[in-house]
């Protein structure tokens, strides 16, 4: 409030002056003397009530009267403002509202990143979205999209505005990652084919999506992108534990630090290290910040079973506490101190948290690498940090029970399995496995009494390629990296039967309609295999970035039939071939327990069961009676707090901006009419009663 409005508002003080008025307004009485008084005994004489107000409905008239001054003076001074659109001569709008629910919105904006006790970014830009949907008027059309990964559409395109203030009634924060790309996508995609001709995004973020170094936000020549709240941008310190595993008598912890602040927008860290590590030393000098001063403990209730202090150059370390015997089952892992997100400070500690477990069983004298290293396959998933465990294996095992470990299993060219081999693979993908098998010329030559039936059905023959290169169309399981694959000219490949097809789904073919790529669900599982082997002798498919993708796509449906024991927040996880199906979180009290449970939906899309945890923690599932525990986990890229750059364009004064939202000047002054009408109605009858009461006087 500045001097001015207070100088204004002190008028009220005036109010004094009415009760002034009405006690002053009594005047001693004149004494006349009165002959028959005389014979009346005197009485002893009493303490006047001169302090009382003799019309107290005029003097309240006039109290008010002067309040309503007061606020008179102030109120051309006062702004209570809120955000509004600017439209281009009174036009109505399409409007697509993009708030970001992600695990960095979480932070509340203070200096020096500390968590503070006021709104947080989330709630800011909720309450912009609420202001923003409270300025449409019924001709305007309006979206929401969520920004936490993967974007989501909360709301269609609708002019019904109710239907808006429900949708943003309901959104809640997450911890999951960020996804501003997905989420402007997918505004544009609902603005398009609109009738309104100003069509616009606007974006509510603090723009920390884990990739500063991305093309600034701008919008396109057909809609334009607004992202109004400079002070929603991230900015501060911040620390995480983004993996908590038990095994033995050990903890092992993974801490991750940054510090925005100090961190100038530039390449991204991940694709920096993988150039050399160029900007290792700055984001480490920006997370010194973030960890001086903290340890990480491990707590049991309130007692701290182990410790270990943070260094203060940390950036991303894996830590181990050793714990002590006999100690309980549930433990937290905790960082003392205060950060800019104080939700991903802690994270449960139990066995169940490991990574997704890959068996790898490849020949390395058939798939070497001429420079030395381990088989192009291994080297493929160590780049791709998919956050699984690679186990190569000399041989397929022959249990299931040593299968059960691993969630997938890769298996490169193998001369055919034999029965007992056969059946633990089949029993194995049929709980829920995933398996990827590479058919090459040994797969053709498998002896007598080997084959890969119930997972291949029909016979594997090797012979050349007829037709060199695949068709990038028939390829959309790959993604983009599909069209590199059009020029593979291997020196021959693996030709299957019309069954091995029979219930399956082709993925990529040949030129010539030949299967390449073919998935074929099998119980809970599935199994892929694909008419290429990995050797590099053969074809340089595993040298292309298409394989690659098709490892990705491999270990995400790993993890997405449960195979997964820990999930990022967000992900979705698939139980194929289950029928009752049910995911509860186990809520945990700050200092202590497990405190309760919360039941999360389970949706069906495309005969398929899904649930995708919205918040970090410990999940319990139920799968067809079977009890088993999972641990959902913080992104790491979210606690990198850096934010993206904005283009110029997406900043302009035109596109909108702070609006005063009342202004009761005209209000204030009826009133005021209405005062005075009511004081001079009270004089006017006060008037008329003084002469009646005059001879009793």
């Amino acid at each position: 409030m500045s001097f001015v409005t207070l100088g204004a508002l002190l008028v009220a003080l005036l109010v004094g002056a009415p009760v002034a008025a009405h006690l002053l307004r009594r005047r001693r009485a004149e004494e006349r003397p009165f002959p028959p008084a005389r014979l009346v005994p005197p009485t002893p004489p009493t303490a006047r009530r001169r302090s009382l107000l003799e019309d107290r409905a005029l003097f309240a008239t006039r109290a008010v009267s002067v309040l309503a001054l007061a606020v008179l003076g102030a109120t051309p001074l006062l702004r209570c403002s809120h955000l509004a659109l600017s439209r281009r001569a009174g036009a109505s709008v399409a409007l697509a509202i993009v708030v970001d629910d992600s695990l960095s919105m979480r932070a509340r904006p203070g200096a020096g990143g500390v968590e503070r006790a006021g709104p947080a970014r989330f709630e800011r830009a909720l309450t912009a979205a609420r202001e923003l949907a409270g300025g449409l008027a019924p001709v305007d059309a309006a979206a929401l999209v969520l920004a936490g990964a993967p974007a989501r559409v909360a709301l269609a395109s609708t002019t019904n505005l109710t239907a808006v203030t429900e949708a943003l009634a309901a959104v809640t924060p997450s911890d999951r990652a960020t996804d501003l790309d997905g989420a402007l996508d997918l505004a544009r995609d609902l603005l398009r084919g609109l009738p309104q001709s100003d069509k616009r995004i606007v974006l509510l973020s603090d723009l920390a999506d884990g990739s500063p170094g991305a093309p600034p936000i701008s919008g396109t020549p057909d809609i334009a992108t607004w992202v109004p709240l400079e002070e929603l941008e991230a900015a501060g310190e911040d620390c995480g534990i983004v993996r908590a595993d038990r095994s033995s008598q050990k903890a092992r912890i993974r801490v991750v630090c940054t510090a925005a602040s100090t961190a100038a927008p530039g390449p991204d860290p991940a694709a920096a290290e993988r150039d050399g590590g160029a900007a290792a030393p700055a984001a480490s000098a920006a997370g010194a910040s973030a960890a001086a001063g903290r340890s990480l403990e491990v707590r049991a209730g309130d007692a701290v079973l182990g410790k270990v202090a943070l260094d203060p150059a940390l950036r991303a370390e894996e830590l181990t506490i050793d714990l002590p015997s006999g100690a309980p089952e549930f433990l937290l892992a905790v960082l003392t101190g205060g950060d800019a997100i104080a939700e991903d400070d802690r994270a449960p500690i139990i066995s169940a948290g490991g990574p997704l477990s890959i068996a790898v069983v490849v020949d390395p004298a058939t798939t070497h690498v001429e420079t030395g290293g381990p088989p192009p396959l291994e080297q493929a998933l160590s780049a791709l940090d998919l956050d699984a465990q690679i186990r190569p294996l000399p041989s397929v095992p022959e249990h299931a029970d040593e299968l059960a470990a691993h969630a997938g299993l890769i298996v490169d060219d193998a001369p055919g399995f034999t029965p007992e081999v056969r059946r633990s693979l089949a029993a194995w993908v049929e709980r829920g496995g995933v398996a990827l098998l590479t058919l090459g010329q040994r797969a053709a030559a498998a002896p007598l009494g080997a084959g890969f039936e119930p997972l291949v059905p029909g016979v594997v023959r090797w012979s050349a390629s007829p037709a060199p290169g695949l068709d990038p169309a028939t390829a959309g399981w790959l993604g983009p990296s599909a069209a590199g694959l059009a020029d593979v000219a291997p020196r021959g490949r693996a030709t299957l039967g019309a069954e091995a097809s029979e219930g399956a789904e082709v993925l990529a073919r040949w030129t010539d309609g030949a299967p390449f790529l073919v998935r074929r669900p099998l119980g809970r599982g599935v199994v892929l295999f694909m008419t290429l082997p990995l050797s590099t002798e053969e074809s340089d498919v595993a040298l292309r970035p298409a394989f690659l993708s098709l490892l990705d796509g491999f270990v995400g449906a790993a993890r997405a039939r449960g195979g997964a024991r820990r999930l990022a927040a967000g992900e979705t996880g698939t139980f194929d071939g289950y029928h009752d199906v049910k995911v509860e979180r186990v809520r945990v009290d700050r200092g202590q327990g497990p405190a309760g449970r919360e039941a999360l939906p389970v949706v069906e899309v495309d005969r398929r069961l899904r649930v995708s945890p919205p918040l970090a923690g410990l999940y319990e599932l139920t799968l067809d009676g079977e009890r088993s525990t999972r641990v959902v986990s913080v992104p790491e890229r979210e606690i990198d707090l850096r934010p993206r750059r904005v283009a110029e364009s997406a900043r302009a004064a035109e596109l909108g901006g702070m609006s005063a939202s009342i202004d009761g000047s005209p209000y204030v002054a009826l009133l005021l009419l209405a005062l005075l009408a009511a004081e001079l109605l009270l004089r006017a009858l006060g008037g008329r009663r003084e002469p009646a009461e005059a001879p009793a006087s």
